[in-house]
């Protein structure tokens, strides 16, 4: 199964007003609506992973049956345990949504901008913080 890292549902992108207010309350809505079904999605692979890892796991009497199920069920568990710490990061965001802090760069405070934000919920950073960051992570800074 592929790692679930954008956003599965479909969406009605934000319709920006002219002159409104940045992260306004129809934007919170917006993006804890856009977070909470990307939660919901990954809570239902969870729970289909339990399921077929019950339904399926067998005692295979021969040992390359038995290695193809756990290298099987070993990727699928890697795959949740990512989808595990994106939940997490979702869990931030709502966080932050509460506390009307959602929408701006952790590292030098500017808008991370609705767009960017539709394609990425869980952004804490601006494009440019974020450009650096992976700049000085290429090059071995971080």
């Amino acid at each position: 199964m592929p790692v679930t890292t954008e956003i599965e549902n479909n969406f009605i992108p934000y319709a920006l007003h002219k002159g409104e207010a940045y992260m306004n309350a129809a934007q919170l809505v917006h993006f804890r609506e856009i977070l909470l079904g990307w939660k919901r999605q990954l809570m239902e692979k969870v729970d289909s992973t339990v399921h077929h890892m019950q339904d399926d796991a067998a005692n295979f009497p021969d040992p390359n049956d038995r290695a193809s199920q756990e290298e099987e069920f070993t990727m699928e568990l890697r795959t949740r345990d990512r989808e595990r710490k994106l939940i997490k990061k979702i869990n931030e965001s709502l966080l932050l949504i509460d506390h009307e802090e959602y929408g701006y760069c952790e590292s030098c405070g500017v808008e991370i901008g609705i767009r960017r934000l539709e394609v990425r919920p869980t952004a804490t950073q601006c494009i440019d913080c974020k450009t650096l960051d992976e700049i000085k992570e290429k090059q071995g800074l971080r």
